[in-house]
């Protein structure tokens, strides 16, 4: 799990309530559904009519609407500078597109414009005509993949930065019947154990005199390096082989 994609280390925005999602093809209709679902005002905006009308014939409670996302002049007929967040969703066969509208949104008075990037270069170009923040879906999605695939004792992971994650992983063999005093995380390993995890439930902030089992798991917050050092059976040496090399 990436945790810079829920925003956590950048202030929230909370005044963000009026959302209008630019493209909506996969990741596009996958945006508007979340929003609809955590209770925002949505807008959808798409240049192809068969699949505007799709999405109206489903009945979703938003506005959807048909129009070409590169004019301005139909993105002022929308007042789309009422919207507190515009979110550029339009598909990787379309880049102009995707940079023509971002300029034109963020000229237009959108105070946040997200930006959906296919590549390196292409999110740069985004973020010089303005995007405030730049997504990277399909390149997020694949580097879960290969850490799902090549890392399968660690089961979730909190990424605070490039170099650092909160992960949950089970208690390996080598620790079943000893206490978390005895085990000296901090010193061996240089981890902190935030909780444990038994049954479903999780005693946080553990004391020091509980004794780890075979079936629980532990979380744990470190540098990346230094959770794979842990007896886990962690398949690559370094995360950062992955995340050292993101476009964050």
């Amino acid at each position: 799990m990436n945790f810079s994609s829920f925003g956590f280390g950048r202030k929230r925005r909370v005044e963000d309530r009026h959302f209008v999602v630019i493209g909506l093809g996969r990741f596009g209709q996958a945006v508007v559904r979340t929003l609809i679902d955590l209770g925002f005002e949505v807008m959808g905006v798409d240049c192809d009519q068969k699949i505007v009308e799709h999405l109206v014939a489903e009945q979703l409670p938003m506005p959807i609407v048909t129009i070409d996302s590169t004019d301005p002049l139909a993105l002022k007929q929308l007042s789309i500078q009422d919207f507190d967040t515009a979110i550029i969703a339009i598909g990787d066969d379309f880049l102009e597109q995707s940079i023509i509208t971002t300029l034109n949104v963020k000229d237009m008075g959108v105070r946040h414009v997200v930006a959906k990037a296919s590549s390196d270069i292409h999110g740069t170009l985004l973020r010089k005509v303005g995007a405030d923040q730049v997504v990277y879906p399909e390149k997020e999605m694949g580097i879960e993949l290969a850490r799902s695939l090549t890392q399968p004792n660690i089961l979730d992971r909190l990424e605070l930065d490039a170099d650092n994650s909160i992960v949950e992983v089970p208690v390996p063999a080598e620790f079943f019947g000893k206490t978390i005093l005895e085990l000296e995380l901090r010193r061996q390993y240089n981890v902190n154990i935030l909780a444990v995890e038994t049954d479903g439930k999780y005693d946080v902030n553990p004391n020091p005199s509980m004794q780890l089992h075979r079936g629980s798991s532990m979380i744990l917050i470190g540098t990346n390096r230094d959770i794979c050092r842990l007896p886990i059976g962690c398949a690559i040496s370094d995360l950062q082989t992955f995340s050292g090399n993101t476009h964050r």
